[in-house]
């Protein structure tokens, strides 16, 4: 296959991205979207398709497949350091589909150096079967949906399992070998108080998990969740006893043994998400699959969320790409700061020049010390994080440096 550059008169381009025009730099990360769902859930804006026969995804691994070895015909070296496969619902996809993917990726990439490889599932979806074949394949950390613990909470996300579905998940995953766990729950639902939702965060603690990711419920535009809201049908949750959540939770979480090295995200020492901390650290990585993002030095783009569109383009020898950005050294010095923000050991600013290309404190200088007086942040020469009482704030202060 020869991902050649999307014609403007196919009716999936968007934009164009010649591969051989990007640099031949180092990959470390490999994202694979796989986009197949029982059910679609009210408050998810990731793609994700449903009712899907076992000949598509069986067929949807062939292309994945193709999709990666024409990778290997172009600039860019891809040798990942950490894999992740999100969704949707990975764990959905047959066992003997997801197994031939693992081992097509081993067969077309160099994966000696990876010393991560996580895949999301449902708690509803596992099998102790599936998830010894996937220890066994290589796979070494998993990341279940749980969401709440509360099963009226659960019918208004419109999840589809039950809480003891959770407990039951993870006690299958210790005895399939993964000592690497990661358990995503959602605050500040229509409905929930305080009380429930340290309910919930006591359900996830006695897990025993090393990682935990708490999220604030986001309305995305045009979900079903946010229709509700604009029809009144549901309420949102005051600001102030969203914020309450959050603090109860890196309170309590401190207490647990949990580290908030991310606004959203908690674990145990030298147990964070290596992946995500490639994100947020302005790294390169590459993305296949329909919807899946790509970052290479400045270089972003995104494939087609369409499953018919990626399929047609990657048959056709097509990049599906769109929403394709060649960032300047100002934009990406931002997105950087932006990016690093949000974690714990907060913006060095010195790794933002090194990586961009651009001292950014002559340009931030006066807005660093301005936060800084009003203590939002700690500014030290070079480098500045979050106050407590600045990541009540943090979109506004990331806002700041657009």
């Amino acid at each position: 296959m020869n991902l050649g550059i999307l014609s403007q008169t196919s009716e999936a381009a968007a934009a164009s991205l010649d591969p051989s025009a990007l640099p031949p730099a180092f990959v470390e990360g490999l994202y694979i979207h796989i986009p197949f769902c029982f059910h679609k859930c009210h408050y998810c804006d990731f793609y994700s398709i449903t009712r899907q026969t076992p000949e598509r995804m069986a067929r949807f691994v062939d292309l994945v497949l193709q999709e990666a070895r024409a990778w290997t015909t172009h600039p860019p070296q891809i040798g990942p350091q950490t894999i992740f496969f999100g969704g949707g619902t990975p764990s959905l996809l047959p066992l003997p589909d997801m197994q031939r993917l693992i081992a097509g990726l081993r067969e077309i990439f160099d994966l000696s150096a990876v010393n991560e490889w996580t895949i999301e599932c449902n708690p509803a979806t596992v099998s102790g079967d599936y998830l010894s074949m996937l220890r066994e394949s290589g796979v070494d950390r998993l990341s279940f949906g749980a969401q709440s613990f509360d099963p009226s909470e659960l019918a208004t996300l419109e999840r589809h399992h039950a809480p003891s579905d959770v407990n039951h998940s993870i006690a299958l995953a210790r005895s399939a070998g993964f000592e690497r766990l990661n358990v995503d729950l959602i605050y500040a639902i229509p409905n929930q108080d305080l009380a429930s939702w340290s309910s919930s965060l006591e359900s996830a603690i006695a897990l025993g998990t090393e990682h935990l990711s708490c999220y604030g419920l986001t309305y995305e535009h045009n979900t079903p969740m946010a229709v509700k809201k604009r029809l009144g049908v549901i309420r949102a949750a005051d600001d102030d006893l969203e914020l309450e959540m959050l603090h109860h939770t890196r309170r309590r979480l401190r207490e647990a043994g949990f580290e908030a090295y991310e606004i959203s995200n908690y674990s145990h020492p030298d147990q964070e998400c290596r992946h995500n901390l490639l994100y947020w650290n302005g790294g390169n990585y590459l993305g296949l699959g329909p919807a899946a993002a790509s970052h290479v030095e400045g270089h972003r783009w995104k494939n087609r969320p369409h499953l018919g569109e990626w399929e047609n383009a990657i048959r056709d020898d097509y990049l599906p790409a769109t929403e394709v950005e060649h960032l300047t050294s100002s934009q990406r010095a931002s997105e950087l700061i932006m990016l690093q923000l949000r974690l714990s050991r907060g913006v060095d600013l010195n790794d933002v020049a090194k990586l961009s290309g651009l001292d950014p404190l002559p340009h931030h200088e006066a807005t660093l010390q301005r936060l800084a007086n009003l203590k939002l942040i700690n500014l030290h020469d070079d480098h500045f994080h979050l106050t407590e009482r600045g990541i009540d704030v943090a979109d506004a202060i990331a806002a700041e440096f657009v």
